[in-house]
């Protein structure tokens, strides 16, 4: 149990950590930062894919073979990650105008905390099961939260945060991941009732912040070139996670 501890507690401290990586945009130019996050956010796509079809749902599998109850939670999972984006407006808003008004702001960092309080539960989830499911897991959110912080971010700057107050509310609600990962912890028991409804749950959130979110932002590349190259790295991001699930079994 000591171990299930320190590979959780190790890898939501590192998450936590990366709420800071907005200050990288505050070194790099708009039209830089822009190009580079459509980077981020193609590999991302791919990561959670991989990660929900390649290890979440297999293990899901794993633990029961009740398919319509792993599906049912997939479902229930999309739909709860529909209705917190519809409600706390996790998709930012891209008509400049709403952005002057800060309590956009405020309901983006009600928003994130939810969503950093649920990636902990995952996390914790995913490494009670072993690492073997923790670690891709782990990968898969990581490479969500870059882009995920560098918007987050943006639209607190955009909303009347100074550069300072953004970054640290930023930090303060990714803590709220550290939150989660210590009540799943805290509360866990010996059986697998738990991991049998977060991971297929997750897997939901997963596949929806992908095909919701972030796989449409691919389409609106106009450049030939760099759509090409935004597809590549969404496949090698999918065959990573394929080869992670080999390299653990």
């Amino acid at each position: 149990m000591m171990n299930i501890w320190l590979w959780t507690i190790g890898s939501v401290v590192v998450i936590s950590l990366l709420s800071v990586i907005g200050a990288v945009g505050l070194l790099l130019k708009e039209k830089a930062l822009n190009r580079a996050l459509i980077y981020f956010v193609s590999f991302s796509a791919g990561s959670l894919l991989g990660g929900a079809f390649f290890h979440l749902l297999p293990e899901s599998f794993d633990l029961s073979n009740d398919a319509m109850m792993i599906f049912g939670f997939l479902v229930i999972g999309f739909c709860a990650f529909f209705v917190l984006e519809k409600v706390l407006r996790w998709r930012h808003c891209h008509d400049h105008g709403c952005h002057e008004h800060a309590h956009i702001g405020w309901m983006n960092l009600i928003g994130g905390s939810v969503h950093n309080m649920l990636d902990g539960m995952v996390i914790a989830a995913a490494f009670m099961v072993g690492p073997f499911l923790g670690v891709p897991v782990v990968i898969s959110i990581i490479s969500h939260e870059i882009p995920h912080e560098l918007g987050d971010f943006g639209v607190l700057l955009y909303s009347g945060f100074s550069k300072s107050k953004a970054l640290l509310y930023n930090f303060i609600s990714a803590l709220f991941c550290l939150l989660g990962a210590v009540l799943v912890l805290s509360f866990a028991n010996s059986d697998k009732y738990l991991e049998i409804i977060l991971l297929p749950i997750a897997a939901g959130g997963f596949i929806y912040i992908a095909a919701s979110d972030l796989i449409p932002e691919l389409h609106k590349e106009t450049s030939k070139t760099h759509g090409n190259f935004s597809f590549a790295l969404f496949l090698v991001a999918l065959v990573m996670m394929y080869f992670l699930k080999i390299l653990f079994e």
